[in-house]
């Protein structure tokens, strides 16, 4: 399985960014999905997953409410839409393919890991 992740870049406080994940290698529809993010001194931290057929969502609560995210099977793409970002949102953020069809919050629990994108939000 290979994952690319794409869309990151700067962005002032209160902006949006869509993040965009392809996954190619093996039948992504059978994959749970996820992203995650690292800022700088940090250990990595969950942010949003969704199952296999796309129909159940899970967020962290310091996103709940402003990150969406949502996948294309027929694309093989995960997407990640954040709006109203925060300085506190700067951090790499990597995409995550577990062999689970439900949602997955637990990082140890993703199979496959993308490069990540860096995203970097200024007040």
């Amino acid at each position: 399985v290979h994952l690319v992740e794409s869309g990151g870049g700067l962005v002032q406080a209160g902006g949006s960014l869509r993040l965009t994940c392809a996954h190619s290698g093996h039948t992504f529809s059978n994959y749970a999905m996820g992203w995650f993010r690292q800022a700088p001194g940090k250990e990595r931290e969950f942010v949003a997953t969704i199952n296999s057929d796309g129909g159940n969502t899970r967020y962290a609560d310091s996103v709940k409410g402003r990150v969406t995210i949502s996948r294309d099977n027929a694309k093989n793409t995960v997407y990640l839409q954040m709006n109203n970002l925060k300085p506190e949102d700067t951090a790499v953020y990597y995409c995550g393919g577990s062999e689970y069809t439900i949602v997955i919050v637990a990082e140890a629990q993703y199979n496959y890991w993308g490069q990540g994108t860096q995203v970097t939000v200024s007040s």
